[in-house]
């Protein structure tokens, strides 16, 4: 989807559209989403909305309505499976789809995602962007290119010459450290990238090395998942006003731990690594995890954890957040039998 939550707001209360929005608190926080915009005066998701309004005086916040946008979410996942079962949810407003063998018998992959997207604005008023190729990771990078309300198909024989103009930082798995690296390598793009031997990508970054051979190779074999594993569940504050006082930080842990176990009941979730996660006020972060040989089952096992976590902190600072989050959870992946991936592709423009 494109800019998922700014667009509901903005759909749902049109004196907000062609107005710069952030979802998220004004004084405190950070961007959770930015309209299209907004984004042009470089407002970001993960940008403090400190920072953001600075970018954009004229910046108009909007609380967060997460029901909203399940209930919205809901809906354009019901047109996906009109198509295929074979749908696996990234997010609330992003999925990969393997239509190969689709319930609507087509051949197209470039006019399934049209139909969809169709769908989508006449079923919701919001637009939606896709990306079509042979695999997830170029479907991914392909949905990208043509944002907002667009498509783009990477043909198989257009493969290779795409993935030698990518810039390096676009790739799955490269990050920004890894980024830096490949720079000071000389490394810019795909063809840069692939003029490297298997070997000497393994030596310089280790086993991310068959990796980065694999991906510019266009080799990336990793199936739709209509069941992926939940390897979390986390729950955080942020606070108007920076905490110091003990009493106040037991407060908040003890309610993030109601909160989480609420949570975990309601899905019948249980793990054994409980982790604390503090923001400072100079957004400095310190985490800290436990893990046990049982499971935790209750918010006062959460608590008292979490207060244990809270006393390893190094020093005293004014906290602006904290989080608690369960992991090694007692989740199991549904394994999906399928011949996936092998998407006819005829002769067309791509978009």
């Amino acid at each position: 989807m494109d800019a998922f939550y700014a667009s509901v707001e903005q759909h749902d209360n049109p004196t907000l559209k062609g107005k710069p929005i952030a979802v998220g608190g004004q004084h405190r926080g950070v961007v959770a989403a930015a309209s299209y915009e907004a984004r042009k005066y470089g407002v970001r998701s993960a940008m403090p909305s400190k920072t953001a309004k600075e970018k954009c005086p004229q910046l108009i916040f909007v609380p967060p309505r997460f029901a909203r946008y399940k209930e919205i979410s809901k809906k354009i996942r019901e047109i996906f499976y009109e198509y295929t079962d074979l749908v696996e949810p990234l997010s609330l407003d992003e999925a990969y789809l393997d239509v190969t063998e689709n319930k609507k018998g087509m051949e197209s992959a470039n006019l399934i995602a049209k139909e969809i997207r169709q769908k989508i604005f006449e079923q919701t008023g919001l637009t939606a962007s896709a990306g079509i190729s042979v695999n997830k990771f170029l479907a991914k990078v392909a949905s990208d290119i043509n944002k907002p309300n667009g498509q783009k198909t990477i043909h198989p024989d257009k493969m290779e010459e795409f993935l030698e103009e990518l810039p390096v930082e676009k790739f799955y798995g490269v990050g920004k450290v890894t980024a830096n690296k490949m720079f000071s390598l000389g490394i810019y793009k795909g063809k840069d990238l692939k003029k490297k031997s298997l070997e000497d990508l393994i030596r310089i970054f280790g086993k991310s090395g068959q990796h980065y051979y694999n991906v510019v190779r266009g080799i990336h074999t990793s199936e739709v998942k209509p069941h992926r594993i939940q390897k979390s569940v986390a729950v955080e504050r942020t606070f108007f006003e920076d905490l110091l006082d003990e009493q106040q930080i037991n407060e908040k842990l003890e309610s993030l731990a109601q909160e989480l176990h609420q949570r975990l009941q309601k899905n019948n979730i249980l793990g054994r690594t409980l982790t604390l996660k503090i923001k400072y006020k100079d957004f400095s972060l310190f985490t800290r995890s436990i893990t046990k040989e049982e499971y935790f089952s209750s918010p006062e096992q959460y608590f008292t954890t979490g207060k244990k976590l809270w006393e390893l902190r190094p020093f005293d600072k004014a906290v602006r957040l904290l989080g608690l989050s369960l992991s090694h959870l007692n989740t199991e992946e549904k394994k999906q039998v399928s011949v996936q991936l092998k998407i006819p592709f005829e002769e067309f423009e791509s978009d």
